[in-house]
This record gives structure tokens, C-alpha cells and sequence, in this order.
């Protein structure tokens, strides 16, 4: 079957990169929905964010309680008295143990009973910030276990996996929704919209991307310029 006549289901935080994952998981599939989980995170804006981007995309959108999450794995994420900080040799204070774990787990029942066989998520080795559990090799690993405990084939889609920062903001340019994912979504670990903080490390990594890109294209549009100057000069 087509990926233009399946169903999927887009793990969806509300974020820069689960944004851009909806707006490609609605270019590539028939139907789609979107799961949001609501673990006690510091920043419990995402899911009020992620509800009004769904509801603007006419996307259904589910909210699962995974609230035990919170009390078994205590991080900057789930404890605003923690603070935020980056480590060389062990993942950062933001990392939640096993959380992607449950999150594709739960994420693989709910997508059974709607007849979603196709699973989307944002995670991304190139720029995984220390998180082991956004590795490819976990996602190959989870996804011939859930297919083998449910009896189903799944397929657990990743279509950020290898991209930085900068080729995510080109990816929102190249659906047409870049000002949308600029300025609707909430990646700041700080709850601060768009933008952000621009002190955290998420906002740092965000808005360096974006400068990135940002620079590329405006090289390429006077790249591109040049040589339809040069073009109409010879011809």
C-alpha cells in the first residue's frame, strides 16, 4: 500500500521538530493523527501549544497521562527545583530515562486501535543533544520489538534522524510552513514560545539552526540572483 493511502499517528510535543514532522506526516499519508503525553514536564505549556496546532491542522489529537513517569525518572524536565545543565561524558539534567521508550510503546497501542501503522517522530542522532534514546539504532531496535510483542507491522518513521538543526528549518521552508514552525511552536525548555529563552540549551540549538539556514539561503538566493543576471547578459 501507498504511503498516500496509510494512516499515521505523529508523536507531537508542539515543538520545532514534531511541528515540521506533522506538516510532513500530512504531505506523506492519508490520514493522520497526533499523540501528545502529559508526564508532569516542567514546561506543561507544550501541551496547550501542541492542542491548538492540531486543532489548527484538523488534526485529531489524543493527550495520554504517563504522570508515573515523573515520579520514577526526576530530571530538569519533569523538576522545576533541578537545574538545567550539560555534561561532556553523561546526557544532560534534561534527559528523562526511558521516556521515548514508553512514549513509542504507547504510542504503538494507541496507533493499533486507530489502525495507524505508521509511527512519526522527531528524534535525531545528528543533533540528539546527549539523549541515547533518540539514537537510530534504539528506533531500529523498539520498532522490531513492538512489531514482534503486538503481532503488527509497524513502522516507526524518523525523517529527521540525519539532519542538523539548519537542514530541519530548511525542511519547514521546503513544506511551506517555516514562519509557521518560527513562530507557533515551543521548543524553549523554559516554556518560552517561538524564540525562546535563548539561554537554554534547546533555544541555543534552535536559533543557531535557524541563523544557519538562514545565512544558506540567503546565499543561495544571491547565487541564484547572479547567474540569472548572467544568464539574461549572454543570452
Amino acid at each position: 500500500m501507498k504511503l498516500n493511502e496509510q494512516k499515521a499517528l505523529v508523536v507531537f510535543s508542539g515543538g520545532q521538530d514534531s511541528t515540521t514532522c506533522l506538516f510532513w506526516a500530512i504531505r506523506q499519508f492519508k490520514e493522520v493523527e497526533a499523540v501528545t503525553f502529559n508526564y508532569g514536564q516542567r514546561h506543561a505549556a507544550e501541551l496547550e501549544v501542541a492542542a491548538a496546532i492540531a486543532a489548527e491542522c484538523n488534526v485529531k489529537h489524543h493527550v495520554l497521562d504517563l504522570a508515573l513517569l515523573n515520579q520514577l525518572a526526576p530530571s530538569a524536565l519533569t523538576r522545576s527545583d533541578v537545574a538545567i545543565t550539560e555534561h561532556s561524558d553523561q546526557p544532560p539534567s534534561t534527559f528523562v530515562e526511558g521516556r521515548n521508550m514508553l512514549f513509542f510503546s504507547f504510542a504503538a497501542v494507541l496507533a493499533k486501535q486507530i489502525g495507524a501503522r505508521h509511527i512519526v517522530t522527531g528524534v535525531s542522532e545528528t543533533d540528539f543533544s546527549g539523549y541515547p534514546d533518540c539514537r537510530d539504532v534504539f528506533i531500529k531496535s523498539l520498532n522490531v520489538t513492538l512489531n514482534l510483542a503486538m503481532d503488527t507491522t509497524f513502522v516507526i518513521d524518523t525523517p529527521l534522524m540525519w539532519l542538523n538543526k539548519a537542514d530541519v528549518w530548511r525542511l519547514a521552508d521546503e513544506l511551506e510552513v517555516f514562519e509557521y514552525v518560527r513562530d507557533q511552536t515551543l521548543t524553549c525548555y523554559n516554556g518560552v514560545m517561538a524564540s525562546g529563552c535563548g539561554e537554554c540549551p534547546a533555544c541555543k540549538l534552535r536559533n543557531n539552526g535557524l541563523q544557519q539556514y538562514l545565512h544558506m539561503r540567503m546565499a543561495k538566493q544571491t547565487n541564484d540572483g547572479v547567474t540569472a543576471v548572467i544568464k539574461e547578459v549572454t543570452s
